[in-house]
Order: C-alpha cells, then sequence, then structure tokens
C-alpha cells in the first residue's frame, strides 16, 4: 500500500554562478527541465552553502561556525569515537598553489589521497607537536577528512572549506581573539608538509602535493537534529550524519529517479544531487553542462512523468548557488496550468 509521496530536490549550483558565462546554456537542450519549472510556483531565497542549508534544514544551529566536526566524527570513525562534550574541527587535506600573487586552496576532488598517505603524513605532524608537548592529534579517519579534539585548544570562526576553494586563501583564515594562534598553526603545518618525501614522490608522479589543512567546521556536538524529511538519500557526508542524528532513513543517492521511486512509496524525501556544484566549485563549465544532461536524462525526465502521473504529491527543486537561490514547487494539479508555457531553461536564470 502506497501513500503521500513527496520529494525535495536539493541540486547546488542549478544555475552556472558566473553571470559572465550564459552563453553555457548555449545549445544545452533540457526540456524536461525546463517543463518541470515552467508549471512550478518559484520562491526566492536567499543563497548559501550547502552546509549551512542542510544545518538549518535540521534545526542545527551556528556556533563558533556550523558544527560540521562533531556531527560527521561517528559516520567517519564507524562509531568507534563519540563526540562527546569535547570540541572537535575538521582539519582536511588540500593542495595549495600559487596563482597570480595569491593562493589558491584545492580539495580532494581534485586529488586523490590513500588511506596509507595519510597516515604517513599524519603521523608524521603528530609526532612532531607531540615532541613540543602540544595537544595536537589530528586523526585520518578518513582518506580525505581529518579530525582534530580541540577541546584545549581556543575556539575561532573559520570558513567553510567549500566557501575557500579555488579562492584566495588569505582572505579565509581564521578570525576571532585567537585568530593568530589557528593561522600560525595552519602556516607550521604547511612548512612541515612542504619537504614531506611523500610530497616529493607525489609532485614527482605528476600528483598535487598535499602541503596544508584546512580547519574548518568546529563545535560541539549539538542536540539531536530534527526534521520534516523522513528520508535522505544522499553521497554527502553531512546530509547521512544530520540524517542519523535525526534517526531518519538515510541511504546512497541512486543513479536515476525511477531507481528511487521504486524504493520511495511514501513520506517526505531529501535528495541532495550535487554533482553541478563539485564541477561549478571549480570553474569547470564543460563538466557542468555534461553533468546537467546526465541529470536531465536520469532524474528531470523520469520526474516529470511521475508528476504528470501524480504520482508525485509534490515535487520541490531548491538551487542554493552563489548566483541567487530559488525554490520551484510543483503539485500535480499544476500541469493543468495551460497558460504556464515552457520557455527555455536560461529564462529561469535568478533574477
Amino acid at each position: 500500500m502506497t501513500g503521500r509521496l513527496e520529494l525535495h530536490l536539493l541540486a547546488p549550483s542549478l544555475f552556472w554562478p558566473d553571470p559572465s558565462l550564459d552563453a553555457i546554456y548555449d545549445d544545452l537542450p533540457l526540456p524536461n527541465l525546463a517543463g518541470l519549472l515552467a508549471k512550478s510556483a518559484r520562491i526566492e531565497e536567499a543563497a548559501q552553502p550547502i552546509e549551512p542549508w542542510l544545518c538549518r534544514t535540521f534545526h542545527v544551529e551556528r556556533q563558533e561556525d556550523w558544527p560540521v566536526a562533531p556531527l560527521t566524527l561517528e559516520i567517519d570513525s564507524a562509531e568507534s569515537i563519540a563526540a562527546g562534550d569535547d570540541r572537535w574541527i575538521r582539519a582536511d587535506p588540500i593542495h595549495l598553489r600559487i596563482e597570480q600573487n595569491q593562493i589558491l586552496l584545492a580539495d580532494s576532488h581534485v586529488f586523490q589521497i590513500s588511506a596509507e598517505e595519510a597516515q604517513q603524513l599524519t603521523d608524521f605532524l603528530n609526532q612532531h607537536f607531540g615532541e613540543d608537548d602540544r595537544p595536537i592529534e589530528l586523526l585520518p579517519l578518513q582518506p580525505d577528512r581529518w579530525y582534530l579534539n580541540a577541546t584545549a585548544m581556543p575556539p575561532a570562526s573559520t570558513h567553510l572549506l567549500s566557501e575557500a576553494i579555488n579562492q584566495n586563501m588569505a582572505a579565509r583564515l581564521p578570525s576571532g581573539t585567537a585568530s593568530r594562534q589557528w593561522r600560525t598553526l595552519l602556516n607550521e603545518i604547511q612548512m612541515l608538509l612542504h619537504d614531506h618525501p611523500l610530497n616529493q614522490s607525489r609532485e614527482r608522479r605528476g600528483e598535487p602535493a598535499v602541503n596544508g589543512v584546512w580547519f574548518w567546521g568546529g563545535g560541539t556536538l549539538p542536540r539531536p537534529a530534527t526534521s520534516a524529511y523522513t528520508h535522505v538519500w544522499s553521497d554527502d557526508v553531512l546530509a547521512r550524519s544530520l540524517a542519523r542524528t535525526a534517526r531518519i532513513d538515510h541511504a546512497p543517492l541512486p543513479a536515476t529517479a525511477e531507481l528511487w521511486h521504486r524504493s520511495a512509496t511514501s513520506g517526505s524525501h531529501l535528495v541532495l544531487l550535487d554533482a553541478l556544484y563539485r564541477k561549478s566549485r571549480y570553474g569547470d563549465a564543460y563538466g557542468w553542462r555534461e553533468e546537467m544532461k546526465a541529470l536531465e536524462r536520469d532524474w528531470f525526465e523520469p520526474l516529470r512523468l511521475l508528476s504528470r502521473q501524480g504520482k508525485l504529491a509534490r515535487l520541490t527543486l531548491t538551487d542554493i548557488g552563489t548566483r541567487g537561490a530559488g525554490r520551484f514547487v510543483l503539485t500535480h494539479r499544476d500541469w493543468k496550468k495551460f497558460w504556464h508555457r515552457i520557455k527555455p531553461f536560461s529564462s529561469y536564470l535568478p533574477r
């Protein structure tokens, strides 16, 4: 027996963030996505990164930072480490490069790091700090997600890793009364990693050096998250962690809407489609277009059919890109609005 089924698609960077490149939509037919948007009611929203949107959606309040680290800690540690009342911060491995007198930051979406490499680098750093009797121990719980128990260190306000990617690092360093201590630590780690034999080997192989870490997402574990959703579908560790703390069913992102619908018979479902976001952060226009074509085929075409057939009581599509944000809400009755004619996708750009 099936009940009411609602779907909320969170698709950051649904619209290309750079307004000077509107030609990116040329020769990019998206009839199904345009058809969904044409019949939807549009609600303007404030642009924001994924992490604040997810935290707010699950009623998690900001501390010095959005408390990503204590939320993702238990999943990344396979529940072997509990956040407790301690203050945790992410210390993710990054690659830094100099370009036009700026230091630009790249995360693990553009380089590979193995578990063995992560362990080797953190062991090296931890040994150095241990010799100075400093309370710094980096935990490589996942190769690309490292953690630091920062309870013994003064808190600082940091920038999300997603905000710093491909941006000038100097403008996004820690701030607050303890910022100097955290900035000094960042510089020290960079110097230690710069000449590490592992990085020299990586560079000889043509791979980016892992020559820094990025502190972000610090805080203590918030009270249990809550949400109106009954299911979350995502490969994002924060989305899965929030669903877990809210005791909501969660699963990896299905490859297509058809596969999702086979498992979704009722309830309110949140699906995070972040492929466009990953491409836009690095200015990969070609990759963004290819991902958009795949979403049109694998998600928007079947969802348009499901909605028209009345199999979705409500379909919500939200973009929270830097160019602007908007929420498009569609019900089965909206398909009767014959006067809402389909326009080219580019006509729905944020105002």
